[in-house]
């Protein structure tokens, strides 16, 4: 069966629909998906951090659809914008890289992305292939084909620019770097989240003035963190990674919020539309308990990621664990126990600082033994187990 013939019309509608922000140009998209051509898909990544979160997983789960439709994955490691850093709306910039730290950080980033898209239909790409041969003179052309106005249309740049923040000359040179790749590659499609989009219509703009097709502009939602009010971000800590062990992805799932459940449901997982309808009618229902449906997600979440064996196991963990209060097997054991409760979840990284492990214990987030302690000047014995919040086990030694 040729891509012609995949692409119904009902394929084209779940592509297109669920899961998806925006794209500019639907109409453009669909008459390319139609066309029967396979598609060369662009997906970039930043090197700087090597781990892959759910959030990422929306774009990724897109990209495994097109795949199966038959079109191929162009992944392009950022071994030159790392060296920028691109702000993406935090007003802050990334620390240049080794180029010992790239490979190692792209090599796992890679492990983890594949989990998710088929590696076979993926080209791997590095920025240094085109950047390498780039000189002075190749910088000016590019930068003469946008204006400071342009780029000032980003919302961060102008945000920081009217509040008289800095903006670095290098960081206007990543939206330009970006683009670049979409040409090196002649990319059909590439896909970001929302948050991106400045940067993919850049791309779509320098294709046209150098005479390739522009690139079509796939956006994806940027999906809520496990805190239920900011986008999942390994540096708010409110992430679930898809490396992270079994059981710790499904009782990270079970702390989501009530009210995002739906929400996960359709962006990370391949569960039915008519399905999802239906979970949202018993959302509605106020004798329903949304525990249930969290049970569901989590096990469709490592079940995605890991196998139905290892769902399984992870939902008796927490049940045993977490539903039935009962100690876990296995408890890691910690170090230093004759200091005061405080400082033992710092020196044992259960809070990340003295006035973070203050409030927990005073908060009733710590128990010793099965006793909630709020004194964080608490001294006890080796052997005890300490429990902080859901899911922390640790045992003095």
């Amino acid at each position: 069966m040729d891509i012609n013939e995949k692409a119904t019309g009902l394929d084209i509608n779940r592509l297109l629909k669920r899961g998806v922000a925006e794209i500019i140009v639907e109409e453009e998209m669909i008459a390319l998906l139609r066309s029967g051509r396979q598609l060369r898909l662009k997906e970039g990544f930043d090197p700087s951090f090597a781990d892959i979160h759910l959030g990422h997983m929306v774009t990724l789960k897109k990209l495994r659809q097109f795949q199966d439709l038959g079109h191929r994955v162009i992944l392009i490691v950022g071994d030159w914008t790392a060296q920028i850093g691109d702000p993406s709306g935090a007003s802050v910039t990334r620390p240049m890289l080794s180029a010992e730290q790239v490979k190692v950080n792209a090599q796992t980033y890679m492990e983890q992305f594949f989990k998710i898209v088929d590696r076979k239909k993926t080209e791997v790409r590095w920025q240094s292939e085109w950047f390498g041969k780039f000189d002075l003179a190749d910088v000016i052309r590019l930068t003469s084909r946008f204006t400071v106005a342009q780029l000032l249309a980003r919302e961060d740049f102008s945000n920081r620019y009217s509040t008289g923040r800095p903006i670095a000359v290098t960081e206007l040179l990543y939206p330009l770097l970006q683009a670049y790749d979409s040409v090196a590659v002649q990319a059909d499609v590439e896909f970001g989240g929302t948050d991106q989009k400045f940067n993919l219509l850049v791309g779509r703009e320098l294709q046209s003035t150098v005479g390739q097709r522009p690139q079509q502009v796939f956006l994806a939602p940027l999906l809520v963190g496990t805190d239920g009010t900011q986008k999942m971000s390994k540096s708010l800590g409110n992430y679930i990674g898809v490396a992270e062990p079994p059981n710790e992805i499904y009782g990270k799932v079970m702390s989501i919020t009530d009210n995002l459940i739906l929400d996960y449901f359709e962006l990370v997982t391949d569960v039915p539309d008519e399905e999802l309808a239906e979970f949202k009618r018993n959302l509605d229902d106020s004798g329903f308990n949304p525990m249930l449906l969290k049970k569901r997600l989590a096990r469709e979440i490592v079940t995605h990621l890991y196998d139905q064996k290892a769902a399984s196991q992870a939902e008796e963990h927490f049940t045993r664990v977490f539903q039935e209060r009962e100690v876990p097997e296995e408890i890691e054991e910690g170090t230093e126990s004759n200091v005061t409760l405080r400082d033992y979840l710092v020196i044992n990284r259960l809070a990340k600082s003295r006035s973070e492990a203050k409030r927990l214990i005073e908060q009733g987030a710590v128990d010793v033994d099965g006793m909630k302690i709020t004194d964080v000047n608490w001294t006890f014995p080796k052997g005890t187990t300490i429990k902080v919040g859901k899911r922390g086990h640790i045992r003095s030694t």
